[in-house]
C-alpha cells in the first residue's frame, strides 16, 4: 500500500487545508506517479461511465533502520467498478461488500422485501380494489361537497332574511335556528360517514403492503446506523470517535450517504494505523465528468463539504494543518463610485469583494456594503440604508446596482426579479468551444436583422425556458464566431455546497445567451483518452447575457459539457487554469431608476481582450 517517491523535493511546513488549496509539489510529484500507474494499467477500465476521483497522501515513515523515508499512499472515492479491494490502494475505512458480513446478508433481506412490494403494487386484484377504493372516495367527497353548497345557500337566504326589514315572527326565527343547527349536523355526519369509509376500506394486499413498507424503513433505518457507527475515524492524537457522533457534534444529524468512503478519510485513516505521519495530500479526477457535475480530466478537487468537512475536523486534529486560505485579509481594489443619487448607488465592484456581508469562510472579505457604510471619508448624507439590489460572486467584477432607501430596494429587486433589467458580461474562457449549442443540443435559430446586430428566438427549448425568453427577439453584438443559447437546469449540489448541478428534473430552468468574440489558438496539446497529458492554453472572449439569475449560472453554463464545454478561466470552483483572478466581469447593464422611472445604463469595459493579444 505504501509506494516508494523518489524525489527531492521538500516537505511542506504544515499539512494540506483540504478544503481550499494550492497542490503542494511534494503532492503533485505523487498524483504524476498515481496516474501513471492509471494510464498504464487500464484501471479505469473497469468503471463504467464517468470518471472517478482519487486521492493521494504524502507520508513520512522509519525505515527498519530508523531511518526517515518519504512515500505515498493511493485512494479512490467509493467504490471502483462495484470493488473496493483494488491492489495499489488503500482498504475502505470499513468494509461493508463481504458477501457474508451483516451488510450485505441484510441488504439481501432489503432487496426481497422491494420484490415483494414490486409484486403487490403491481397486482392486477390491488389495483383494481385501488381503483375502486378510489372512486368511491371521490363520490364521497363530491356528495359532501354539493350539501356543502346547499348549506351556504340555506344560510345566505336566512341572512337575506334577517337583512331585508321585514319583521320575523317568533315560529319563523324559531325555524331558521333550527334549519341551521339541522343542516350542520347533517354536515358533520356526512363527513364522519366520509372518514369513517375510508377507514373501513380493507384490503389485504393493502395491509401487507404498509407492513412490508415499514419494515424495509426500519430494517435500512437500522442498518444505517450500524454501518455508520462501524466507521471508527482516528485522528493524529489516537482519538477515535465514529460517523454517528462526529456528524451528532457538527450537524445535529445523521451522516449522509456514503460518508466516510471518500478519499481523504481513508487516506488519514490508513496512515494513522500504521503509524505513518501525513505530510500534505491531494485529490484529481480522472476520466470523463459526470452529467450532472462539473469535473475535469487531471484537475485538482478540494474535499467535499457535507460529508468530509465534519469527518475531516475531527481526523485532523494533532495535525499542523495550513490555515484556511478563505479566512486570511484579502487585498483588493475599491469599488469605484460610477453614479450615486440619494436613491441608488451604481459601483464598479473589483475581483474579490463580497458584494454582501459574507458568513464562515468569507468573513475575513470586506463586502461592498461594509465598504461604503464603515468607510467615514466616502459616507454620503442619509446612507444608514445601504443594501445591495443584486449580486455578483466574489470573484466576479463588474456593476453593482445598491439601494439607499427601502423603497428603492424593493423595486429595484422586483425589476431583477421580474428580470426586466438587461445584463452583459464578458468572459475568458480556458481553451476553445468544440461545439455550439442552442438550448440542450438544439441549435439556436438565427436571424440577420442588420450588419451589426443579430437576434435569437428561443426555438425548441424547454416551454419554461421560452416563456421567459417571452418568444421576443434579444439583440447583441455581431458574433464574430458564432453564437447561440444554453439551457442547462441548475440546483444547488447539497453534497459539496457552493457548488451548483445540472439537474434536468429538478433544477431551475436557467437561460443564458452568448456571443463568441474573439479566439486566441494555442498549439493544443489535448487530452486524449484520458491519459496524462494536460489540456490546451487557447483562450476565448465571449459576451454573455443571463436571462436567469441562478446561482453561478453563467460559470456552470460555460463549464458544462453540455454548454460550452469551457469553463471561465481562473474560476476557483469550476475551472481547469489557475490565473490571478477569475475572468468574469459584468460589463453592461440596464434598468430603471425605481424612483423616477427613468432609463438607466452603465457599462464598465472588461479589458479582457488585451489578454487575448498578448
Amino acid at each position: 500500500m505504501l509506494h516508494a517517491l523518489s524525489t527531492s523535493l521538500p516537505s511542506p511546513r504544515q499539512f494540506t487545508y483540504p478544503f481550499c488549496y494550492d497542490v503542494d509539489p511534494l503532492a503533485e510529484a505523487a498524483s504524476e506517479e498515481l496516474q501513471h500507474y492509471i494510464a498504464t494499467t487500464g484501471l479505469m477500465s473497469a468503471e463504467k461511465g464517468c470518471g472517478k476521483m482519487f486521492g493521494v497522501l504524502v507520508v513520512e515513515y522509519k525505515d527498519e533502520e530508523g531511518a526517515l523515508q518519504r512515500g505515498f499512499l493511493a485512494a479512490y472515492s467509493g467504490l471502483l467498478g462495484g470493488r473496493n479491494d483494488w491492489q495499489y490502494f488503500v482498504p475502505p475505512v470499513f468494509d461493508a461488500q463481504q458477501p457474508d458480513g451483516h451488510f450485505k446478508r441484510t441488504e439481501r433481506e432489503i432487496s426481497a422485501i422491494n420484490r415483494e412490494i414490486s409484486a403487490i403494487e403491481h397486482d392486477p386484484q390491488y389495483l383494481q380494489s385501488v381503483a375502486q377504493h378510489e372512486e368511491m372516495t371521490k363520490r364521497l367527497q363530491a356528495e359532501v361537497e354539493a350539501f356543502k353548497v346547499e348549506v351556504d345557500v340555506a344560510k345566505a337566504r336566512r341572512d337575506a332574511r334577517r337583512k331585508s326589514g321585514e319583521p320575523l315572527s317568533e315560529e319563523e326565527q324559531a325555524e331558521m335556528i333550527r334549519e341551521s343547527q339541522f343542516m350542520k349536523a347533517e354536515l358533520r355526519r356526512r363527513r364522519k360517514a366520509m372518514e369513517q369509509a375510508e377507514s373501513a376500506f380493507h384490503n389485504p394486499h393493502a395491509t401487507l403492503l404498509k407492513s412490508l413498507q415499514l419494515q424495509r424503513k426500519q430494517m435500512s433505518d437500522e442498518l444505517q446506523r450500524w454501518l455508520f457507527a462501524a466507521y471508527r475515524m482516528l485522528n493524529a492524537k489516537g482519538e477515535e470517535r465514529n460517523l454517528i457522533d462526529i456528524f451528532r457534534e457538527y450537524t445535529h444529524a445523521m451522516p449522509p450517504a456514503g460518508a466516510g468512503d471518500c478519499c481523504a478519510p481513508k487516506l488519514l485513516q490508513y496512515a494513522y494505523q500504521h503509524r505513518l505521519r501525513p505530510i500534505c495530500m491531494a485529490e484529481f479526477w480522472w476520466g470523463e465528468s459526470p452529467a450532472s457535475e462539473i469535473r475535469h480530466h487531471l484537475h485538482y478537487y478540494p474535499a467535499c463539504r457535507s460529508k468530509c468537512l465534519p469527518i475531516l475536523t475531527h481526523m485532523l486534529k494533532g495535525l499542523d494543518v495550513a490555515p484556511n486560505p478563505l479566512a486570511q485579509k484579502r487585498h483588493t481594489a475599491e469599488p469605484r463610485v460610477l453614479y450615486a443619487d440619494e436613491y441608488i448607488m451604481v459601483v464598479d465592484k473589483p475581483a474579490g469583494m463580497l458584494s454582501v456581508p459574507g458568513k464562515a469562510d468569507d468573513s475575513a472579505s470586506v463586502s461592498v456594503e461594509e465598504y461604503f457604510a464603515n468607510n467615514s471619508k466616502l459616507k454620503i448624507q442619509n446612507s444608514k440604508f445601504l443594501k445591495a439590489a443584486h449580486r455578483l460572486d466574489m470573484d466576479t467584477s463588474g456593476l453593482l446596482v445598491l439601494a439607499r432607501t427601502e423603497q428603492a430596494y424593493v423595486e429595484l429587486q422586483r425589476q431583477f426579479a421580474s428580470r426586466e433589467t438587461v445584463k452583459r458580461y464578458e468572459a475568458v474562457l480556458s481553451g476553445v468551444p468544440k461545439h455550439i449549442v442552442g438550448g440542450y443540443g438544439i441549435p439556436a435559430v438565427a436571424i440577420a436583422n442588420s450588419c451589426s446586430h443579430l437576434y435569437f428566438y428561443g426555438q425548441g427549448l424547454r416551454q419554461e425556458c421560452r416563456s421567459l425568453l417571452r418568444l421576443e427577439p434579444f439583440a447583441i453584438q455581431f458574433a464574430k464566431y458564432s453564437s447561440g443559447c444554453i439551457s442547462l437546469p441548475l440546483i444547488a449540489d447539497i453534497n459539496d455546497r457552493p457548488r451548483q448541478r445540472v439537474d434536468m428534473e429538478h433544477g431551475k430552468p436557467a437561460l443564458t445567451l452568448y456571443n463568441i468574440v474573439e479566439v486566441r489558438a494555442a498549439d493544443a496539446n489535448t487530452a486524449v483518452a484520458y491519459t496524462t497529458k494536460k489540456a490546451d492554453k487557447s483562450l476565448t472572449l465571449v459576451h454573455l447575457y443571463p436571462k436567469t439569475g441562478r446561482t453561478h449560472q453563467l460559470r456552470v453554463h460555460c463549464a458544462h459539457p453540455q454548454g460550452l464545454a469551457c469553463p471561465i478561466l481562473g474560476d476557483p470552483l469550476y475551472g481547469t487554469e489557475r490565473a490571478d483572478r477569475m475572468y468574469l466581469h459584468a460589463a453592461e447593464l440596464t434598468f430603471r431608476h425605481p424612483i423616477t422611472g427613468e432609463p438607466m445604463h452603465f457599462l464598465s469595459p472588461s479589458g479582457f481582450l488585451t489578454i487575448l493579444a498578448e
